[in-house]
C-alpha cells in the first residue's frame, strides 16, 4: 500500500502524536503519499464546542504545520492537506467556506451523525431504530452527491441491530449511490485494530457482491497505526474473505475548491 488518506492530529482531542511522527512512520512503512484529514472544524454556533474535532481557530496552525512539513519532506513523501468532513444541511456550507480559505487538497466524508452533531443521533452507538438508519443513509447519500468528496470513510460505522431486512435494504441503497457516483468506500483499519463493530461482514458481503469500489484507510489516531494492512491482525483474512484487494491504494483526489 503506497498511500493513506485518513490521518488525524492531536487537535481533534482524541488522537495523539505529532505530525512529524506520523510522517516518519509513513516513510518507514513505505508510503509514498500521506494525507492528513483531521476532523473538520464545523461552523457551529458559538455557544457549542465539539469534543471530537478541532476548532475553526486552529485551521491556520493545522495548515501552517503541514505546509512546513510538506516542504521539509518533499523529497521523501508527498503530504496532502485535507479534512474528514461531516455533512449536514445546517453547517456544511459554513464549514466549507472556512476550510477553503486555507490550503486544501481534498476532503473525505466521515458521517458520524444523523443528521448533525448538535441535535442529531450519533450513529456509532447501538440502535434498532430504523428511522435513524434511514436518516444516516439519506444524509450520507446527500453528502456524496455534492461531488466534493474523494471517498466515503467507514460506511459501516452505523451500529444498527434492528431488523436485518431493513439494514440490507438501506445499505443496498447506500452502496448503489456510491457505485453510481464511482465513489470508493473505505475499509477502516482503525475499527479493525481497535476491535470495533466495523468493518463488519454483513456490510462488506453486500458491497463485495455489488462490486463496490474500495479504499483502505488507516484512520490513524496515533502514529503506530500508519502501517501496512498485513500488520493489523486478522485484517488480511477479512479482506480476502470479501475479495478486497489491497493494491497500491493510489487514486485521483477531488479538490473541493
Amino acid at each position: 500500500m503506497k498511500a493513506n488518506y485518513h490521518t488525524h492530529t492531536w487537535r481533534c482531542g482524541h488522537a495523539s502524536g505529532t505530525e512529524r511522527e506520523y510522517i516518519e512512520k509513513a516513510i518507514q512503512e513505505g508510503f509514498e503519499v500521506l494525507g492528513f484529514s483531521d476532523h473538520v472544524p464545523q461552523a457551529y454556533p458559538k455557544n457549542y464546542t465539539s469534543p471530537i474535532r478541532m476548532s475553526i481557530e486552529q485551521i491556520p496552525d493545522y495548515t501552517r504545520t503541514l505546509v512546513e512539513l510538506r516542504e521539509e519532506y518533499r523529497d521523501q513523501i508527498q503530504i496532502l492537506i485535507g479534512y474528514e468532513v461531516e455533512f449536514s444541511h445546517e453547517y456544511f456550507q459554513g464549514t466549507m467556506d472556512a476550510i477553503r480559505e486555507a490550503e486544501l487538497d481534498y476532503i473525505i466524508l466521515g458521517q458520524h451523525f444523523a443528521s448533525n452533531e448538535i441535535d442529531g443521533s450519533y450513529v456509532g452507538g447501538p440502535t434498532s431504530d430504523e428511522r435513524i438508519l434511514g436518516q444516516y443513509v439519506d444524509i450520507t447519500i446527500e453528502g456524496m452527491q455534492t461531488g466534493l468528496f474523494t471517498y466515503l470513510a467507514h460506511p459501516d460505522l452505523i451500529n444498527f441491530w434492528g431488523d436485518e431486512d431493513a439494514y440490507e435494504r438501506q445499505m443496498t441503497r447506500l452502496i448503489e449511490a456510491a457505485n453510481a457516483l464511482g465513489m470508493p468506500m473505505e475499509v477502516n483499519m482503525y475499527g479493525f485494530y481497535d476491535k470495533r463493530h466495523y468493518p463488519c461482514d454483513r456490510f462488506w458481503n453486500l458491497a463485495s457482491a455489488m462490486k463496490a469500489k474500495t479504499v483502505i484507510g488507516c484512520d490513524a489516531h496515533f502514529p503506530g497505526l500508519v502501517t501496512q494492512p498485513e500488520k493489523v491482525p486478522g485484517l488480511m483474512d477479512f479482506l480476502q474473505k470479501h475479495s478486497i484487494a489491497v493494491g497500491d491504494n493510489l487514486f485521483s483526489i477531488n479538490n473541493p475548491k
